[in-house]
């Protein structure tokens, strides 16, 4: 019953009722103005020429993790009231595959197979007074050039930084103060990285600003830091400290090509480490992009990074893991983009498993088309 009901939610929010449209208006034109619906449908075709594994049996990807066939990526929805004064709240919610990888610890998502799942996203309270806005709840982390949201990425595949070097969503309070146009400073605590319920003793702080000097050029940067199972989704074990730093600058060299880079740096005091080793643990990488808009109808998205798991901490293996990726989006209508990708990734050791589950080898090349609808 409770996956049922659940379902329904999904359901709800991914579809719109195109009825209140139609119908009279059910609440205040004022309330009306501040209150926002939107969602969208994502699928993709993806061929991996090896598996969807790492020799540790860690995935080597994020979101496209079907080897050869299609997926229902996500299907999402999005309620949002949240006034410039005053209270409000947002509730998001996605079904699909995603929400398998984007489920915190604590969360059962399946509906009994891992290419059906749900997961409630984000679903928080704000308040919000002049220039400062305070929430409470569970909303995705700050750190990275790339989200959830497939709609605001410029590729399919999501970035190595993206699933392995950050978290995708925290829960706790976070406040933010916009100081004037240029600068804008965000502060938080919560119970650690992609955690419903607290199972560490010492709460994770987050520290973040955005300094955007012109419309040409914006820097963000981002602190996370607190307390840490040395085994990831586990309730047991040694706690530790996990530390990371991001960085992401933004170039918008032209009203057509945008450049972005975007640096991590991780580190964990105590990490259950390959072989079941506990010790220190560092991560860190880098990704550069450039995205370059034809037209209205033709967009390009470039991506390389580099990314170094010395430990074998985030992936399972001990390795410097790099990866390229080219996309190309087609946009017939106004709501709706089309994108073919192609994405070459190789590691300094023979970390991928082969297809049959058997032989190893460094590299891993893939195919893909994705479609996502847009609506509101």
């Amino acid at each position: 019953m409770h996956k049922l009901y659940l379902f329904l939610i999904g359901l709800g929010l991914t579809f719109p009722t195109f009825a209140l449209a139609d119908g009279a208006p059910t609440t205040p034109p004022a309330a009306q103005s501040n209150f926002k619906y939107s969602g969208y449908v994502d699928g993709s075709y993806n061929y991996l020429v090896r598996s969807n594994q790492f020799t540790s049996g860690t995935f080597d990807r994020v979101y496209d993790l079907e080897q050869n066939g299609f997926t229902l990526q996500q299907a999402a929805g999005t309620f949002a009231y949240q006034p410039t004064t005053g209270f409000g709240g947002l509730f998001n919610v996605i079904l699909g595959r995603d929400a398998n990888t984007t489920a915190p610890y604590g969360w059962d998502p399946y509906f009994g197979s891992q290419k059906l799942a749900i997961d409630p996203l984000q679903a928080y309270l704000q308040y919000a007074i002049g220039s400062f806005t305070i929430i409470g709840g569970r909303y995705t982390e700050l750190a990275g050039a790339e989200v959830v949201d497939p709609t605001q990425d410029t590729n399919f595949s999501r970035s190595i930084l993206y699933g392995y070097a950050e978290p995708t969503t925290v829960l706790g309070l976070r406040g933010t103060y916009v100081i004037n146009d240029k600068i804008t400073v965000i502060g938080g605590i919560n119970n650690g990285w992609d955690n419903i319920r607290d199972t560490s003793r010492r709460k994770t702080i987050e520290l973040s600003t955005t300094y955007t000097p012109c419309s040409l050029f914006s820097l963000a940067a981002t602190l996370y830091s607190g307390g840490q199972r040395a085994t990831d989704r586990t309730a047991t074990g040694p706690e530790s400290i996990r530390n990371l730093f991001d960085l992401v600058a933004t170039w918008n060299a032209t009203d057509k090509l945008t450049v972005i880079g975007n640096y991590d740096y991780g580190n964990q005091t105590l990490a259950t480490l390959p072989a079941n080793n506990v010790a220190d643990a560092v991560w860190q990488g880098i990704a550069g992009y450039a995205n370059y808009k034809f037209n209205d109808l033709w967009q390009t998205s470039f991506r390389g990074e580099i990314f170094s798991d010395r430990n074998g901490y985030r992936t399972g293996v001990a390795q410097s893991w790099k990866e390229l990726t080219v996309s190309l989006g087609y946009t017939p209508l106004k709501n709706l983009e089309i994108r073919a990708e192609t994405r070459h990734d190789f590691s300094n050791v023979n970390a991928f498993l082969d297809s049959n589950g058997h032989g190893t080898n460094n590299n891993q090349q893939s195919y893909a088309l994705e479609a996502f609808y847009k609506f509101a």
